[in-house]
């Protein structure tokens, strides 16, 4: 383990048929922002069933029946990848300065994760992306959730960003959401802009 330097530590989620390097010019928008961060971007740990990229679960054949199946079967997958990045960064007692932010599928994954309290993480931003974990859920009730969609996503409505939201208040969770209107599904200048200033806010700084 090293010893740890940064003082947060910001794990980039990618979405199906993608890889940890489309979302690591992330870190160059927020790194003036955030100048005490480091920065992870992962490959998902499956190859994605379309022959290009990277998945954390299939979406071959995927419905509303099944989906929160496979995001259950992708659990101790996802779970080992995060360990391996926060050990080794070693943000293992400081969860509170660690940040998710996923895009799509990678939403999925890290609304998933503190929804059902397995990772009561610093904060979780989520891109175009929707709710879908299995039931119960028990969550991070202290984690802050930002949740940007763009009204123009054909991939995945601009509705499931309310209905997570309305979900996770309802369970006690603080959500922020921001629609951008005309925005496909993609992660925008505007959208990083209001991502990496949520972030400065909430997550806590060393003295």
């Amino acid at each position: 383990m090293s010893t740890p330097a940064a003082d947060t530590l910001v794990i980039m989620l990618h979405g199906v048929g993608s890889s940890g390097r489309d979302l690591a010019p992330l870190a160059n928008a927020w790194k003036a922002v955030l100048p005490g961060a480091v920065f992870a971007s992962p490959d998902a740990p499956h190859p994605s069933s379309f022959g290009a990229g990277y998945q954390w679960f299939s979406v071959a054949g995927v419905t509303e029946a099944n989906r929160s199946g496979r995001i259950a079967d992708a659990r101790p997958f996802f779970n080992e990848v995060i360990s391996s990045i926060i050990e080794e960064n070693g943000f293992g007692a400081r969860l509170d300065r660690v940040a998710f932010v996923g895009f799509s599928q990678g939403t999925i994954m890290a609304l998933d994760a503190v929804a059902s309290g397995r990772w009561p993480v610093g904060a979780v931003v989520g891109f175009s992306g929707r709710l879908a974990s299995p039931l119960p859920l028990q969550p991070a009730e202290q984690t802050p959730v930002l949740l940007i969609h763009g009204s123009a996503d054909q991939v995945i409505s601009a509705t499931e960003t309310g209905k997570a939201a309305a979900t996770l208040k309802a369970l006690g969770m603080a959500v922020e959401t921001v629609i951008l209107e005309g925005v496909p599904h993609t992660i925008s200048a505007e959208g990083a802009g209001k991502a990496g200033a949520f972030l400065v806010k909430v997550l806590p700084k060393i003295a």
